[in-house]
């Protein structure tokens, strides 16, 4: 039986945290629970800890603890799901925005090229919104703009006119049937690096995760008390830019707002002015860490 997810960058990820026994934390993104049984391993009996992954397949992976609240919910949620339970301030939280190992190994899930399936890279798989949804209806301009910002294709005008004419004959409705379809189009040397550019673009617009991780970080700041940790661990240079804008300045745009005397109004203290990265032995044991960037802030 394979891992459901290796953590990545696990011992720095807890460290920057800074876990008090006695506190309270969240860990936005579940999965397979590496990191919730890391931080639970550093929290006494009075700390607690909440678990969030919309994806009802990290249900299985539930840490039997009383200290442990799993919410199946998107993390876009966090405020609204933390107060309903009665919660208006944690001492940190921990996201690793890497779709995991499961997700890529499960081949029905359709998030992953290696396998034929249905077009779906669904991560709640109770929406109904699908990959095929993407591919079929939508039109060669909103085509074009999402593989050139979200997969950051060198040519999405090109890839956009390959789905297009295919999709003209019939419908596009599997894995094997988009690669064909973009196989005019597919440099012969980089096959591969090219696939995961595009089912990357397709994942991140099926999901929307640009959308929530936006609203994470911004409910996150809110729910952080003042010293409280937060830290990201991203993948893919469109989320690490956003996150080290946000670290920077509390903003999207990373412009840092003065005041009327010139002094920065920042909502964080970076706690690391460099992204951490995994250590050459890690990459080595678990090659998916390879493009891991780890950021962490403490809240004003």
């Amino acid at each position: 039986m394979t891992e459901y997810h290796v953590p990545v960058l696990l011992g720095p990820s807890l460290d920057l945290l800074d876990i008090r026994p006695d506190g309270t934390y969240i860990d936005l993104t579940f999965g397979g629970g590496g990191h919730s049984r890391g931080i639970l391993g550093r929290l006494g009996k009075r700390g607690r800890l909440y678990g969030f992954d919309q994806d009802r397949d990290a249900a299985s992976n539930r840490i039997d603890d009383p200290r442990f609240t799993l919410v199946e919910s998107n993390f876009r949620f966090v405020r609204g799901q933390m107060r309903w339970r009665g919660v208006e301030q944690v001492d940190g939280i921990l996201a690793d925005l890497g779709v995991s190992s499961h997700h890529f190994d499960t081949g029905q899930r359709g998030f992953s090229f290696r396998f034929d399936a249905p077009l779906d890279m669904r991560m709640n798989q109770r929406a109904t919104f699908t990959a095929a949804d993407v591919i079929n209806t939508y039109d060669p301009e909103r085509l074009t703009r999402l593989l050139g910002e979200y997969g950051e294709i060198d040519t999405p005008y090109k890839v956009a006119a390959c789905i297009g004419r295919a999709r003209a004959a019939e419908p596009i409705t599997t894995i094997s049937g988009l690669i064909g379809a973009v196989k005019p189009c597919t440099p012969k040397k980089d096959e591969n690096k090219f696939l995961s550019k595009l089912f990357q673009a397709i994942r991140i617009e099926v999901n929307h995760e640009m959308e929530a991780l936006r609203m994470m970080l911004e409910q996150s700041a809110r729910l952080l008390r003042p010293g409280g940790r937060l830290v990201v661990i991203s993948y893919h240079s469109l989320e690490d830019r956003l996150v080290k804008n946000f670290f920077r300045a509390g903003n999207f745009s990373g412009e840092v707002e003065k005041d009327f005397y010139g002094r920065p109004q920042v909502p964080f203290e970076l706690i690391t002015r460099k992204a951490v990265v995994p250590s050459a032995e890690e990459q080595a044991g678990n090659p998916r860490s390879r493009s891991a960037k780890l950021r962490a802030v403490a809240k004003r």
